[in-house]
């Protein structure tokens, strides 16, 4: 299902767009707005990005990516091409999206900008980067951090009527420094100066297959926790006796939180990755002790008894429960499966990444039946 969205006319956002590429060029300052010849580009950081291309006098597009997209945690997945005009530039969009790098697609025909509806209060990241463009008050407020708020009309109002000229530029930017001929040369592959023209591109065409996402990166990470929670444990050889268990047991007992040994330990841990929740009795800081001190070092010592008792074959376990008493310890190793004392919120747990790290490390006779199911490709089905 689509929606309408309220946007500036594709002229009108083309020329606030282009303006503010060639004012950045003038400044030295390329990387953010820029004009290519297949449209206009924003750029912020790697992961803060926004094409605009015209196709003709009625038909537009745009997409992009912001690193705070809610549509791609969107949960169960968006497609944000379901629905779209066979015009629109499937050669890029298709493995943008694929890839998990398309935050929005926007496209204007007959005189309306749309989109994939979003359930809920999903916000795509657009109007932040692209809030200089949305209003003509906005665009004029950014050209006047360089100049007088008169000359920043003047320069508009060219670059509406394509009369964009350096003296423009340099009126707006009172700089010795000012590169006005790169600003003309922007101007003009935008169109705005007399007898050029905005580049265009041509109509795309759907693809016959493309791969959708069927399961949102939440809904996958459950069906592997699942998997994990339902998996039995492999019949492995017990891991060797250590100098490294009998120094995370030692220190559990001096931090047993009543003082008579009684200390638990719920650890889970991957090659990058750890984590804890509390048992029965904690392991206790210490009064007047540096704040995380105590987990620091209980990451240490969780971290070299894995490395110890890795095998080559085998593999290395991923959760690890010990509990201590004074005179004794009790220990269990998974390295299968999801253990019932090991708390699971279905948001929060081993990432599928460093599962796979793990799995691959091991020989193929000691990995799950679940492994199968890391496969990216489970997410995604093909449509037509």
């Amino acid at each position: 299902m689509l929606t309408d969205v309220d946007l500036p006319a594709p002229g009108l956002l083309w020329t606030r767009w282009a303006t503010l590429s060639a004012t950045h060029a003038a400044i030295g300052r390329n990387e953010s707005w820029t004009i290519d010849r297949f449209g206009a580009e924003f750029a912020q950081g790697e992961r803060n990005w926004a094409r605009f291309a015209l196709l003709d006098g009625r038909r537009a597009v745009l997409y992009g990516h912001h690193e705070h997209s809610g549509t791609l945690q969107a949960d169960p997945p968006l497609d944000l091409l379901t629905g779209a005009p066979d015009w629109l530039p499937w050669d890029t969009l298709s493995p943008l999206a694929e890839r998990d790098r398309l935050g929005f697609v926007i496209w204007h025909e007959n005189g309306r900008w749309s989109r994939v509806r979003y359930q809920g209060r999903v916000a795509d990241g657009m109007t932040d980067m692209l809030a200089p463009l949305l209003t003509a008050e906005n665009t004029l407020a950014t050209l006047g951090r360089l100049g007088a708020r008169a000359d920043a009309e003047a320069l508009l109002a060219a670059a509406v009527r394509a009369e964009v000229t350096a003296g423009h530029i340099t009126a707006l930017i009172d700089d010795p420094e000012v590169d006005a001929a790169a600003a003309v040369t922007i101007a003009t592959r935008a169109g705005l100066v007399p007898g050029s023209a905005a580049p265009r591109i041509e109509p795309g065409r759907r693809p016959p297959m493309r791969r959708v996402r069927r399961l949102s990166q939440g809904e996958h990470d459950r069906l592997v926790w699942a998997a994990m929670q339902d998996s039995a444990e492999l019949n492995r050889p017990a891991p060797p006796t250590t100098e490294e268990f009998g120094t995370l047991v030692s220190w559990l007992q001096d931090r047993a939180p009543h003082g008579d040994g009684r200390c638990t330990l719920l650890a889970y841990a991957d090659a990058t990755s750890f984590s804890s929740q509390p048992g029965g009795f904690p392991p206790a800081d210490r009064p007047g002790e540096e704040r995380y001190s105590a987990f620091r070092r209980l990451t240490e010592l969780v971290r070299a008894l894995r490395h110890a008792e890795s095998d080559p074959r085998y593999g290395r376990w991923l959760f690890l429960r010990v509990e201590t008493s004074a005179t004794g310890v009790q220990v269990e190793r998974r390295y299968d499966s999801w253990p019932q004392w090991w708390h699971d919120d279905g948001v929060s747990g081993p990432w599928r990444t460093n599962l796979q790290e793990e799995m691959v490390s091991r020989g193929p006779a000691w990995r799950p039946a679940w492994v199968t199911l890391l496969d990216p490709e489970i997410a995604y089905r093909p449509t037509s």
